[in-house]
């Protein structure tokens, strides 16, 4: 944070915890923000907007199957209709990117993140996408909501999110899917 703009800001601190720990293993494409995203978004919180001089190694978008960029669009679609009008706009649409690449990875949301909890995952999704919070009141777990959120969108058949199959939890969450 001694590099932001705002040392207050908490979309500054919370962009700093996703970035920074990608940053250090080198896998800043899993963010699945396109240099230029990056670029703007530390501009926009940072003293720099420049990923290199940031110390930010080069990288490239995590390439994907048709079905998974399909699933990445219309997740941050609909993660955009739900965004609350107090945050910038393109940090909803970077955070959104950020949440729908996560998705994709099998693992529990907030580890997907690098947060240390599911309660970090609400706080994020209450700043950025307020209304969607408020949707999930049967408090499922993130990743499995949005995925189920996402299918009535879209007048699909719910089921798991692209990652979920591999989660040790995968069955906990469908028990039906084994």
């Amino acid at each position: 944070m001694q590099g932001a703009r705002d040392p207050e800001s908490p979309d500054a601190a919370l962009f700093a915890q996703l970035i920074a720990p990608r940053c250090e293993r080198g896998e800043l494409g899993l963010l699945g923000l396109s240099p230029a995203q990056v670029d703007a978004l530390l501009g926009r919180h940072y003293f720099t907007q420049d990923a290199a001089a940031f110390g930010m190694p080069a990288f490239s978008v995590v390439l994907r199957t048709r079905q998974r960029k399909d699933f990445v669009t219309a997740l941050c679609a609909l993660l955009l209709r739900y965004a609350s009008p107090a945050v910038n706009p393109d940090d909803a649409r970077c955070m959104a990117l950020i949440i729908a690449n996560a998705c994709l990875r099998p693992d529990h949301l907030w580890r997907d993140l690098g947060l240390a909890g599911r309660e970090d995952v609400t706080q994020l999704l209450e700043r950025y996408f307020p209304e969607l919070v408020a949707r999930n009141t049967a408090y499922w777990r993130w990743k499995k909501f949005l995925a189920y959120e996402l299918a009535l969108s879209t007048g699909a058949t719910p089921g798991p999110a692209p990652g979920c199959p591999g989660c040790e939890d995968y069955a906990h969450c469908f028990p039906c899917e084994r």
